[in-house]
């Protein structure tokens, strides 16, 4: 769906990404006391490079000009973090951080869901007539 010039698009991606970094963290704090796991966690990068590839138009006018190709339907990646451990069983998880992050994504959650919210109603509002 094409709406707004593609914000809405945008904001897909972006409550897909959050909704990924929830799960992540819940892995995490769920694993807590779990001996040898290693903490997991999302990759902005990956999905940064995905929403500026879908966003991004480009019109070559010559063909010395670099091609910009898009990225169809990439997702953010899941990374394990190898080098630290923060206890005697080999368990990377930090009960402080994780929570932490949890608190950070819901409130990001929160905001995009409100942002999503409003686009529609300013759909709504202009299907009404303004009314």
């Amino acid at each position: 769906m094409n709406l707004f010039s593609g914000t809405i698009s945008t904001l897909e991606g972006a409550l897909r990404y959050s909704a990924t970094k929830q799960k992540v963290i819940s892995q995490n704090i769920a694993n807590v006391d779990t001996p040898n796991y290693k903490a997991k966690d999302v990759s902005f990068k990956a999905s940064l490079n995905d929403a500026v590839s879908q966003s991004l138009s480009t019109n070559r006018t010559d063909t010395r000009h670099f091609m910009f190709n898009r990225l169809s339907d990439t997702t953010a990646a899941i990374m394990n973090k190898n080098q630290v451990s923060y206890n005697e069983s080999g368990n990377s998880v930090d009960i402080d951080k994780e929570m932490s992050d949890l608190a950070t994504n819901q409130i990001y959650y929160n905001a995009l869901t409100e942002r999503v919210s409003g686009k529609f109603s300013s759909l709504q509002n202009v299907i009404r007539g303004g009314k």
